[in-house]
């Protein structure tokens, strides 16, 4: 007589699971990784505009703007952790924030009022659109009529 033989998996069954799972997660990853960067970009630009028009509110109230983004929306942290960059410039003599202004591909400034903007994943800005570490940046440019990546304005 025979004896029977437990049922389980081979070792080629399990490799090929292991290569089914391995598989799904090389395209899982970054498809989630990807979706969940445009997530916090959304988000981002969400709360500039937000922040956008609390500060026009301020300026229609107060007939200037405030010198900090915390006197209008408090403990403001972009999607990564980090405080939002916000610099007056109405109002301001030009020769104090004439070497802070962010520039677009033609090195006009981007705004006139104020700068608000978002240094993105990466963290770093540079100071003009053109400089490869203000690509991930979500900015606000032309006074708040566009607001997004600053690879895309």
């Amino acid at each position: 007589m025979r004896k029977k033989c437990g049922k389980g998996f081979t070792l080629i069954e399990l490799i090929l699971v292991i290569a089914i799972i391995a598989t799904i997660l090389a395209v899982g990853i970054p498809l989630y990784s990807n979706l969940l960067l445009k997530a916090r970009n959304v988000q981002a630009v969400k709360d500039i505009a937000i922040a956008g028009r609390k500060l026009d509110d301020y300026l229609i109230d107060n007939g200037s703007l405030p010198e900090t983004l915390d006197e209008v929306y408090p403990n403001l942290k972009d999607s990564w952790g980090r405080p939002y960059e916000y610099l007056v410039i109405l109002g301001v003599p030009v020769s104090l924030v004439q070497g802070l202004w962010r520039k677009d591909q033609f090195q006009v400034p981007l705004n006139t009022d104020f700068d608000l903007y978002s240094k993105g994943k990466d963290g770093k800005t540079g100071a003009s659109l053109n400089d490869s570490k203000s690509y991930d940046d979500i900015v606000r440019a032309n006074n708040g009529d566009y607001i997004g990546l600053g690879s895309k304005y």
